[in-house]
């Protein structure tokens, strides 16, 4: 079988590195050849030399990945729950109906420097202070502040770039879980803290451990994955067990180290299988 593993050009570290090499790892064991292709070798690649059973997609090249999937290539994640994850104002509203979720504010679309003032007092009275701002697309949190004054949400404030606004869950400050689902089912669960900053993220200096996963949870994340489309993702959850973010291609190293569940392979095994069914 061969697949292609489609990664960001212009994201280069030792972690991403790791992280494709272990999914080629995995791939081999199961007599997959998996090429490891940057969306700025696709973007400079004809559509007649695009050839592959699956392609694995673990950036957020949304143009891209739509592009393979009208090539006829089974793409997991499909362009649409990439778009959907990757926006985190286009979550919270995919969501809205389906899972709790902490009060949530979209700001209205600007193209350049705009007053926001009046949206700003609204979030205020509405969601009180402190607050969380969130640029809508982001990762690792960045881009995410809790904000205590007015001020400190206009500083954060980007011509053109959107952003949402929501009710800070004080419980949760430091400390929340991710659940990683594939196929439809919840498959291990890693709860993260920091005890220096209200961000739980690993790259912010956080640290994991493995957990049970409760029914609530289990309920709660595979019904994300089910409402945005996703084959496989990570879903934060707050201490109230309202869904803080879902991640498309969240990072499976940190799961396997936290965990001992090899969720890479998990993924390539429901990928083979779903291919299967589709020849069959």
């Amino acid at each position: 079988m061969q697949g292609i593993l489609v990664c960001n050009h212009f994201l280069k570290s030792e972690k991403f590195e790791t992280l494709h090499r272990h999914y080629a790892a995995c791939a081999a064991k199961r007599g997959h050849d998996l090429q490891v292709c940057t969306n700025l070798e696709l973007a400079c690649t004809p559509d007649s030399a695009i050839r592959a059973d699956y392609v694995l997609f673990l950036d957020k090249d949304v143009v891209l990945a739509r592009r393979l999937e009208k090539l006829g290539l089974p793409v997991f994640n499909s362009a649409r729950a990439i778009a959907l994850c990757d926006d985190k104002a286009k979550t919270y509203t995919e969501l809205l109906g389906y899972v709790p979720q902490p009060e949530t504010l979209a700001a209205p679309l600007s193209f350049f420097a705009s007053d926001y003032s009046e949206f700003v007092d609204y979030a205020v009275e509405q969601l009180s202070l402190p607050l969380v701002f969130k640029a809508c697309c982001g990762s690792f949190g960045a881009q995410v502040f809790l904000c205590q004054t007015k001020e400190e949400i206009y500083a954060h404030i980007e011509p053109g770039v959107p952003f949402l606004l929501q009710r800070f869950a004080a419980s949760s400050a430091g400390r929340d879980v991710r659940i990683e689902v594939i196929g439809g089912r919840a498959v291990c669960k890693m709860a993260r803290q920091n005890a220096a900053d209200f961000r739980a993220n690993l790259t912010n200096g956080g640290v994991a451990v493995p957990a049970a996963i409760t029914p609530a949870e289990r309920e709660t994340a595979e019904k994300c994955a089910a409402v945005l489309g996703c084959d496989f993702c990570g879903v934060d959850l707050l201490a109230d067990g309202s869904v803080c973010e879902v991640n498309s291609n969240a990072h499976v190293m940190n799961l396997l180290d936290a965990t001992g569940v090899d969720c890479a392979d998990l993924i390539l095994q429901y990928i083979e299988e779903k291919i299967q069914c589709r020849e069959s």
